[in-house]
């Protein structure tokens, strides 16, 4: 049989349910958009609470018997996605660029940390066995079993769509889970059809993995509060997050959040500035700043700011900006209007609050300038907010205490970077940073399959990768033996 497309050219129009592909019918239809052409590649179906509530039942349904299989099986299954993952690299690559506006560095990145994420899942598949323990009761043998949490709710993002809903999915699938995934309503093909189309082609059986593609306006609310919900992973905005974890709570499901951040970049008087300006470059602009880890604020020692914000800017001003396809392109699109008209009000209104705009600030159609912003504070518009786009706010400090204090004056704490040229004082300095994750001689756009990911603050609760997803796809079962006559006390 000929392989299966996996671009924007198949036909995506189907959700997926208990391994069958279930056609529109008389739902309404999302239109899927290139947003550096601004035409329409696909449509999808517009999912409803009647599809999620099917979706959680048939994944229930299936559960129990793929918790019973053995270890190796569910590993075959993950590793054979792996292969396809290779064998259809290319086409995964073309289809980041066209639905998510991906230039290649990045769509290779994504490409490359989701393939190491279901190695790392296969791997998984073998941790849950059970534990022997000592008992403080004479004859008695305890034994703690790892088990999976039964049905994990998946709501996954639109900027590294691949990758975010595979590092849920893979290591919930290899831990004896069944999953319920809806990905962004801009990304559906990438986010979530695709990664049904690559399972269904490894052999997964039916109903383990079902994708409910829709807006999350309507059909949100029923992913995070389903009763057959056990784990809610959901990647987003703060705001948003602590809605479906709210809702996902009144159930008891466990909500692991993965949320927004504040990212600071810290370079200190004596760090190597070239390489801090290489590093910065990659952290501001890959992906157009729209990753969750990118640098929100440039903290730069005053003594250096203006040599750094001279070179930022001189290679801000040259990076190629254009069509992701386009492989010379570093710069691609901004996922949509909303989205481009709040980055571009961030800039506006910290001009008017006293920074100087060094270049950019501008656009055409989607496709929003590198910008840098000197002079500026940490309460100007793109600095105290998330900004998400290829904005640079660079903001000077005296000392290291002022620095400390400028990178934890916000509410959040996910990624942070230092470049200095003592790494002991680095060491120093990240110890004193409120964040989940941070990098040495590096910018903070880092995401390894066998490190614990995650923020502290409102940045999210709980960890993905690593074998830290354990405590997320997976809970404990007690098991004790009296293997002597106990004497009780009455």
């Amino acid at each position: 049989m000929a392989p299966t497309e996996f671009t924007t050219d198949a036909d995506w129009n189907a959700l997926y349910i208990d391994g069958e592909w279930v056609e529109p019918g008389d739902r309404d239809e999302i239109a899927v958009e290139n947003p550096a052409t601004r035409e329409q590649v696909a449509a999808v179906p517009a999912g409803t609470e009647a599809d999620v509530d099917r979706a959680y039942e048939v994944a229930a349904d299936a559960q129990s018997e793929w918790a019973d299989a053995p270890a190796d099986e569910r590993a075959a299954v993950v590793q054979d996605a792996v292969d396809l993952l290779d064998e259809r690299r290319d086409e995964i690559l073309e289809s980041l660029a066209v639905e998510s506006g991906s230039a290649n560095p990045k769509a290779f990145a994504e490409w490359q940390t989701a393939q190491g994420m279901c190695y790392h899942a296969a791997d998984l598949a073998g941790k849950l066995g059970t534990e022997t323990s000592d008992s403080m009761i004479p004859g008695k043998e305890n034994e703690v079993e790892r088990v999976p949490e039964g049905v994990v709710g998946v709501i996954s993002p639109w900027n590294f769509p691949f990758n975010l809903s595979m590092r849920a999915v893979a290591p919930a699938l290899a831990t004896g889970n069944a999953v319920v995934l809806k990905p962004a309503s801009a990304t559906p093909i990438t986010g979530g059809l695709l990664i049904a189309r690559i399972f269904e082609e490894a052999g997964l059986p039916d109903g383990l993995l079902n994708v409910v593609t829709g807006h999350g306006s309507d059909v949100g609310d029923r992913m995070a509060g389903h009763p057959e919900l056990d784990v809610m992973a959901f990647t987003g905005s703060t705001e948003v997050g602590k809605q479906v974890a709210a809702t996902a709570a009144e159930n008891l499901a466990l909500p692991a959040m993965e949320l927004g951040g504040n990212n600071p970049f810290v370079v200190t008087e004596d760090a190597d500035l070239d390489a801090a300006v290489d590093s910065a470059v990659f952290g501001s602009f890959l992906h157009q700043g729209q990753i969750c880890i990118s640098i929100n604020r440039h903290l730069v020692h005053e003594s250096i700011y203006d040599e750094y914000v001279d070179e930022l800017a001189e290679r801000a001003e040259n990076l190629p900006i254009g069509d992701p396809r386009e492989r010379d392109n570093v710069v691609g699109p901004i996922i949509d209007e909303g989205q481009r008209d709040q980055i571009l009000e961030y800039v506006e209104r910290t001009v008017e609050q006293g920074a100087t705009l060094e270049t950019g600030g501008d656009h055409d159609e989607l496709f929003v300038e590198p910008t840098v912003l000197s002079d500026a504070t940490n309460d100007m518009a793109a600095a105290c907010n998330e900004h998400f786009g290829p904005v640079a706010p660079v903001i000077p400090f005296a000392d290291e205490d002022e620095a400390v204090e400028l990178a934890n004056d916000t509410e959040y704490g996910l990624a942070a970077a230092i470049h200095s040229g003592d790494l002991d004082r680095a060491r120093d300095l990240a110890d004193r940073i409120d964040a989940g994750m941070v990098h040495l001689n590096d910018q903070p756009v880092n995401e390894e399959p066998a490190i614990p990911f995650g923020g502290m603050k409102a940045s999210g609760l709980g960890r993905y990768d690593g074998e830290e997803i354990l405590n997320e796809l997976t809970t404990t079962k007690w098991i004790s033996t009296q293997t002597e006559t106990r004497e009780y006390p009455f």
